[in-house]
């Protein structure tokens, strides 16, 4: 039976180029009130429980803090629960090639954004404790997929500290005076639609490409729970793939304007490669440089600068997982 085509919106470079001026206005006003009362260092107080993974409690942060987090921690009226279910079992089911993908495919991906890598490089979370940025990645992502915390809330909690952190860095940066403005607004949306589709539709990509047979329906399922953690965010609906079809349609079209090799995305890869293989048996160090350049094709690795390492790419089709977020593996129910 041939199956039915679904409709798709295109992104033109108009649309694209609109939002990569626009940052998020309810989280940037939270930081401009708490900046208006006690200037950076107030910013810097904040950052720091911002960045804090185990306290989720507000209640000791600035009024406009804890107001937006009341006003905000609402799902969108379109969020599926039963497809939100559905996809927090299919991460179960697969979620050390989940993992594998995050590390050596999804974040990669995302430093061949030569704009949006600058603000990365100019906040010096990444590349100053790499090991530490992928931790606090992979909590977010194991957080969001455990139906418990959505019950309890932490899911939602923890998902507007990150949207708060952004907003923060983007104030920072936007305060610094080595910010280019023909790189865009910092943390704009459409950078932040990109990272979106990293921890979504290329994900799912990396699945495929690692052998992982899914239904259409989980690969949906999937694409719909990150589209919501996506709308808490505060990425602009408009920029939400409603379907597989249509993140094909945004990735290609933020690729061809923003993907370019660039010093900053040469350097993330760098420290992010080196993380991953700190984490690697000596015997597989160069492993994950060799799943990089079998998710990422080539021409993209070599836009990152990823090695190449024959001896190990024989390997890379019988892996589906490397010790990327050991901890968190462990600690999934079943």
């Amino acid at each position: 039976m041939l199956k039915t085509v679904k409709p798709s919106r295109t992104f033109p470079d108009h649309l694209l180029q609109q939002y990569r001026g626009q940052g998020d206005p309810a989280a940037d006003a939270v930081i401009e009130a708490v900046a208006g009362r006690g200037g950076r260092s107030s910013v810097g107080t904040l950052m720091r429980w911002l960045v804090d993974t185990r306290n989720l409690d507000p209640s000791d942060q600035p009024p406009a803090v804890q107001q937006f987090i009341a006003t905000h921690k609402h799902l969108p009226d379109w969020a599926d629960r039963r497809r939100m279910e559905r996809a927090m079992r299919f991460f179960r089911e697969h979620a050390g090639a989940v993992a594998l993908a995050l590390g050596c495919y999804a974040l990669p991906y995302c430093y061949a954004g030569a704009d949006g890598a600058q603000v990365l490089w100019l906040s010096q979370r990444i590349h100053n404790d790499t090991r530490k940025r992928l931790e606090e990645t992979g909590e977010w992502i194991f957080g969001v997929m455990k139906k418990s915390d959505w019950e309890n809330g932490r899911a939602v909690h923890r998902t507007l500290k990150v949207r708060l952190m952004h907003a923060a860095i983007r104030w920072f940066t936007l305060n610094d005076a080595r910010w280019n403005t023909a790189w865009g607004h910092p943390v704009n949306q459409e950078d932040m639609a990109g990272t979106n589709l990293a921890f979504s539709y290329i994900v799912i990509r990396g699945l495929r490409k690692a052998g992982i047979t899914a239904s259409e329906e989980d690969e949906e399922a999937f694409l719909h729970h990150i589209n919501v953690t996506a709308y808490l965010l505060g990425v602009r609906e408009e920029l939400l793939p409603g379907n597989l079809r249509e993140a094909y349609q945004l990735d290609r079209a933020i690729a061809r304007r923003q993907f370019r090799a660039s010093e900053q995305g040469k350097v993330l890869t760098r420290s992010l490669l080196a993380a991953i293989e700190s984490l690697s048996p000596p015997a597989l160090r160069n492993l994950p440089a060799a799943q990089m350049r079998f998710f990422l094709g080539d021409e993209m690795a070599d836009l990152l600068s990823v090695p190449k390492v024959p001896l190990e790419t024989r390997l890379v089709g019988m892996t589906r997982s490397l010790p990327i977020f050991p901890k968190l593996l462990n600690s999934l129910p079943y």
